[in-house]
């Protein structure tokens, strides 16, 4: 990489640290890019020449933060045990013990996918393909072992817990609630809707 390859390698960095911090402080919509350029101490320019739009920046600033949560699981499920739900409780706890690390930008992602100006390079909230995927094994697995009845959708089951999983955030916007509110919300939720996949 030459000299100008790095000045853009360092700017892009810049932006993303300083859009993380500024989306978690005041939330997606009261972030502007001219906010954001300040932060960063680079030109508005600098920021459109990286990125196409603030949905784009804050899109990369969750797929860094995914990539960070991930290295976690990578060393956590292996060892999980118990129950579909359990195992399931479990991956829950853990987004939401990642996520309240910093509430207000993963409420920004969740409300920036609502948008409908959404840019084509934007993944929004909902597309974590990484999250269904391990969702789809561990019910799959629930079939194996045979607590998962057979003829489960998986991605229907798999929208439903996602779904969940995200309206539990309002907790969390409207009366702070912390991870262990969430997650206690959420093992209800789980034990529900396993009540539906249960084998009959």
């Amino acid at each position: 990489m030459g000299i100008r390859d790095d000045q853009k390698l360092a700017t892009r960095e810049k932006v993303l640290e300083a859009a993380r911090d500024l989306f978690n402080e005041t939330g997606y919509e009261e972030t502007t890019i001219r906010a954001i350029a300040e932060r960063a101490g680079v030109s508005v320019g600098s920021v459109f020449t990286t990125f196409a739009s603030k949905a784009e920046v804050l899109s990369h600033v969750m797929d860094r933060r995914l990539g960070d949560l991930y290295a976690e699981f990578d060393r956590v499920v292996p060892y999980l045990r118990g129950s579909t739900a359990d195992r399931l409780c479990s991956i829950f706890a853990i987004h939401y013990e990642f996520e309240t690390r910093r509430v207000k930008l993963f409420l920004a992602h969740i409300a920036a996918s609502y948008s409908p100006s959404n840019d084509p390079g934007v993944t929004p909230y909902g597309r974590n393909e990484r999250l269904t995927l391990m969702l789809r094994e561990v019910l799959e697995d629930g079939v194996r072992r045979g607590d998962v009845r057979p003829d489960l959708d998986p991605q229907l089951a798999v929208d439903v817990l996602k779904a969940s999983y995200a309206w539990n955030y309002r907790l969390a916007a409207t009366c702070g609630a912390q991870a262990a509110a969430l997650s206690a919300a959420m093992d209800n939720q789980i034990a529900f809707i396993a009540e539906g996949w249960r084998p009959r």
